[in-house]
């Protein structure tokens, strides 16, 4: 595939990326033959700058990574299209999509996380909820034997719902017995059999994440 593209005289690509679920264009950057190679052999996308005359993995620092579902090439074979299953918000601003205002500069989307805010003193953000939600995905998937995720999956709904259940009442728990640790530890059990939950159910943390901000 390298060899058949044509890149311009600087040795680059346009690449369009795009959820692979929703078709959402999410940005686009330039490859050069290094980062495209990259981008194959490690299934996350990798860009060269033409800022910082470098090259660039998608979410080194912020944990916003690109897993490639598919490459293609267009007709003249100058130009990439690299689906992806996008983890968190692609756009540095912190929008799920680079292209989010209208040529009035008129927001028309949302900001879905806030990177700064996120990672600001070290601290952990929202973007482990979307890594967590792509292996449990992954889990349901394939399957591999000793996963407790799979042994939720294989015993089904009623399994997870009763989960989630104890583990609400955990939490509660927790909360009553005033201990910070306790119900961090709890909410963090509650938090990943809920998103086993709606793997399960077909729910997209996106679909919350929308119903919280029409609430709001």
């Amino acid at each position: 595939m390298t060899e058949e593209i044509r890149f311009d005289e600087n040795g680059l690509v346009p690449a369009v990326v795009q959820d692979y679920k929703s078709g959402r264009v999410l940005m686009v950057a330039y490859m050069n033959a290094e980062a495209l190679q990259r981008t194959r052999e490690t299934g996350q996308t990798w860009f060269f700058s033409r800022r910082r005359n470098c090259l660039w993995m998608k979410g080194e620092t912020s944990g916003h990574r690109q897993k490639v579902k598919q490459m293609m090439y267009d007709c003249d074979r100058d130009a990439l299209l690299i689906l992806v299953e996008q983890t968190g918000a692609a756009c540095h601003t912190g929008h799920y999509s680079c292209f989010y205002q209208d040529l009035e500069g008129n927001e028309v989307e949302n900001k879905l996380v806030d990177p700064a805010l996120m990672y600001a003193t070290g601290r952990e953000g929202p973007a482990i909820l979307y890594e967590l939600y792509s292996l449990i995905q992954e889990r349901r998937e394939q399957l591999p034997e000793g996963s407790y995720t799979t042994y939720l999956f294989k015993e089904g709904l009623d399994k997870i719902l009763k989960k989630v259940g104890e583990e609400n009442a955990e939490v509660i728990i927790a909360a009553k017995n005033k201990s910070k640790e306790e119900l961090v530890y709890e909410t963090a059990d509650l938090f990943y059999h809920l998103m086993v939950l709606l793997v399960e159910r077909n729910i997209e943390l996106a679909d919350i994440f929308a119903e919280l901000r029409r609430r709001r």
